[in-house]
């Protein structure tokens, strides 16, 4: 079996922390710009929702733009482009950009930002299928996402510490120090030759992923379906658990905040895991495509039996557990949605994974606004199991999903 290309793998992985540093850091940074501008809670969350709203925009032509330019450049250039949106917003304030022009100026720079981190996994994905064969595709695939959860970890101590002592501006400034390093990384590196396989074999792959037919099949459209679902049911965590500890468990803010921690540093453990065991199988008995099905169908289903359990359970602290866990096995299932992805559609990963992240993002735009308008309709309980059964039928989708064998 070839070497797993760790050098390569290892600078995506960074590519994808420093991508999170930039998306997160107005977050850590949104209390002093509220206070130093005057914007209302509503109009940062405007300012979050314009990030989302490039991002899931651009998805689709940042894979296109992927497919054409290769890996390497289009993360060269979405590298800059983060670098550049994120320092433009230090001026913010100043000049002619002050008073009333401020949160035009936020709105029009975090949506630039989000049209410019599209090509991040859509071109990672691009990269692994090229660079990396095909029985190591899930475990590549899960390290790099899972530099989700060291990219939400870093941020909020990093730049609070800068924040506090020099201030807002410098904070988003040293975000992207970490963006700027990576673009001169890819600048001098030197790509890896593509997976070496059977010549006949690898021909055989890359003549039937030319058809675009395989972007529009029954089982392409359930993976995307699949992984919009997972999106739904991942976001509710991202945007609503710290404050569902607050105001529903009732825990005081010290102990939210460390319960809330807890599903992310399980998720560092619990993606790169997921990725590594779907190979496992695949490779083994199981197959290929029972490979790629058990994680999704096992991780997908607990997670909504941890998120019912969550919900119903009266102890406060059963259900933080609860929850901490269907977040980690919500996140588990990311190596197995990609390299599946990569299977079904060759040559042309990077439009799939845009199309297929484009879902996600989607089910990730829905999500934080319609969950706490159930919660207030029908109760927090009812709004958690109602995810809980989308989680499952995500899950239920893997029946019918099935990757190609690379000797086809």
């Amino acid at each position: 079996m070839s070497r797993f290309p760790w050098r390569i793998i290892s600078l995506l992985c960074a590519t994808a922390t420093a991508s999170y540093l930039c998306r997160v850091n107005v977050s850590v940074t949104g209390a002093l710009l509220m206070s130093d501008f005057g914007l209302s809670q509503i109009q940062m969350g405007h300012v979050f929702s314009a990030f989302l709203l490039g991002y899931a925009l651009f998805q689709i032509p940042a894979g296109w733009l992927a497919d054409r330019l290769g890996a390497r450049r289009v993360l060269i250039l979405s590298g800059w482009w983060w670098v550049i949106s994120t320092s433009l917003m230090t001026f913010a304030g100043r000049g002619l950009l002050q008073g009333s022009a401020v949160f035009g100026v936020f709105l029009v720079l975090r949506f630039a930002l989000g049209v410019g981190e599209a090509p991040t996994f859509p071109g990672a994905a691009q990269g692994v299928s090229r660079w990396v064969i095909p029985v190591q595709h899930a475990r590549a695939n899960g390290l790099i996402l899972a530099a989700i959860g060291l990219g939400s970890a870093l941020a909020p101590p990093l730049l609070s510490v800068a924040m506090v002592r020099w201030g807002w501006r410098a904070a988003l400034l040293i975000s992207a120090v970490p963006a700027l390093a990576i673009v001169l990384a890819w600048h001098f590196a030197c790509e890896p030759d593509a997976c070496r396989h059977e010549a006949a074999s690898r021909d055989s792959i890359l003549r039937s992923s030319e058809s675009p037919a395989r972007l529009r099949s029954l089982r392409f459209v359930l993976l995307t379906a699949s992984y919009s679902l997972q999106g739904y049911v991942g976001y509710i965590f991202v945007f609503w658990f710290y404050l569902y500890l607050v105001q529903v468990r009732h825990f005081d803010l010290m102990r939210s905040a460390l319960l809330s921690s807890m599903p992310w540093i399980l998720s560092i453990l619990s993606i790169p895991s997921g990725g590594w065991i779907s190979d496992w199988l695949a490779a083994g008995r199981a197959g290929l495509a029972w490979g790629r099905r058990l994680v999704p169908l096992f991780g997908l289903g607990l997670a909504g039996v941890f998120l019912a359990l969550g919900a119903h359970t009266g102890n406060a602290y059963m259900a933080a557990v609860s929850l901490a866990l269907s977040t980690a096995l919500v996140l588990c299932v990311e190596g197995p949605f990609w390299a599946t992805m990569m299977e079904i559609a060759g040559s042309r990963s990077g439009t799939a994974g845009g199309i297929m992240n484009m879902g996600s993002n989607v089910g990730g735009l829905i999500s934080p606004v319609l969950t706490p308008v159930l919660a207030a309709s029908i109760g927090w309980e009812n709004a958690l199991l109602l995810a809980a059964g989308i989680s499952i039928v995500g899950a239920v989708m893997w029946f019918w999903i099935t990757p190609d064998p690379p000797n086809r």
